[in-house]
């Protein structure tokens, strides 16, 4: 067992991969209610030697956090700019042979009912596996759990992915919004 492992298990957590992990892929993760949510993610992933990267809003890249979040796999996201993060993303996917990247949908750790949909095109326009992730606090397990195929149907795909994560608690249930 790595440190990342022994720190997850010390602390009452198990992470459980009920898919082989593909060599690209987007990572949805919910609920997202607590900035722990990061670090119990990061020691899943990590206790079984996978690294995931992860979009995050540009205010958390300043010195030293920056350096510290880049080397952890992070990829810094201006808010309220007219780039194109998704089509970025994509590019992205095409000129490496390995990429996690895990994505939050609700962009927040507020309750928002308005989900993002960018994950859904990152994956289909970059043709990769969409995987559902979560945390549940209620059994204290981090698991990437099934794959999602996105459809053209960007609205039905929101409510099914709702759907499959009504049955998880975050930190703070009432932050997390369906």
């Amino acid at each position: 067992m790595n440190l990342a492992g022994w720190i997850l298990k010390r602390a009452g957590w198990k992470f459980v991969i009920n898919v082989p992990p593909p060599p690209k892929c987007v990572v949805c993760v919910a609920p997202h209610t607590s900035n722990w949510d990061f670090v119990i993610g990061e020691l899943g992933s990590r206790s079984v030697g996978l690294k995931a990267s992860f979009l995050m809003k540009d205010t958390w890249f300043f010195f030293p956090l920056g350096g510290l979040m880049r080397r952890l796999g992070g990829i810094p996201v201006k808010q309220h700019t007219h780039t194109n993060v998704s089509d970025q993303v994509v590019l992205a996917f095409g000129s490496h042979s390995r990429l996690w990247v895990a994505v939050t949908p609700e962009g927040t750790r507020s309750p928002n009912a308005t989900w993002h949909k960018g994950f859904l095109h990152i994956a289909r326009n970059a043709g990769v596996p969409l995987l559902l992730a979560y945390i549940d606090y209620s059994t204290r397990t981090a698991c990437i759990d099934r794959e999602f195929h996105p459809t053209a149907d960007v609205e039905a795909d929101i409510q099914a992915i709702k759907e499959y994560y009504r049955h998880f608690q975050g930190r703070f249930p009432e932050k997390f919004a369906l």
